[in-house]
């Protein structure tokens, strides 16, 4: 006996909003439900930040998260590797802790919470991300946006940091690869 006839075939899968002003640089949406946290590793050339993100619940869950829309500005490796301290140090730290502020559990925790601190300086809770619109990051030192210079490039402001590429767009957001790192401290 032959199998029953399969209905026909649905709508196809939804995709993620347009994106405005992405440029020529942005890929097209990822199909279906690509999460944030599926693309984040992608990129060789932001690995390191990827690696940061992991480390905390709440950043993985919101990057796993549909109702949670992200643009994430990972930095290049070379950028973070530039930093005149590590992304987990604060020289606030050391300066009432003295030379030994990260060792021992005290010190471990302080690290991990500078090091989240960085990470949330780094994703913005909107997206799309609209020229010129400001918003906050997670954390960090008030308002930003982003604008398209006269030669065509994208910087976010303050701090003139180009953005090298949009490298995924996705049901939840957008992972923007950057040149260098948000100022972080608060």
């Amino acid at each position: 006996m032959p199998p029953p006839p399969q209905p026909p075939a649905g709508p196809p899968a939804p995709t993620a909003p347009n994106q405005p002003n992405s440029g020529p640089t942005s890929p097209q949406p990822e199909t279906g439900t690509v999460m944030l946290s599926d693309v984040m590793g992608r990129d060789r050339s932001v690995n390191v930040f990827a690696g940061f993100t992991r480390d905390f619940a709440a950043i993985s869950n919101r990057f796993d998260d549909i109702t949670q829309n992200s643009t994430v500005l990972a930095p290049l490796n070379s950028a973070i590797e530039a930093l005149p301290r590590k992304p987990w140090e604060d020289p606030e730290d050391y300066r009432t802790q003295g030379a030994d502020a990260y060792e021992g559990p005290g010190g471990q925790e302080r690290a991990q919470e500078n090091l989240r601190r960085f990470v949330e300086a780094h994703i913005v809770p909107v997206s799309p991300w609209p020229e010129h619109y400001k918003a906050n990051a997670l954390v960090g030192d008030g308002e930003m946006w982003w604008e398209t210079t006269a030669d065509g490039k994208r910087v976010l402001q303050p701090g003139n940091i180009e953005v090298s590429s949009v490298a995924s767009t996705v049901a939840n957001g957008q992972v923007w690869i950057i040149k260098g790192v948000r100022n972080y401290s608060t």
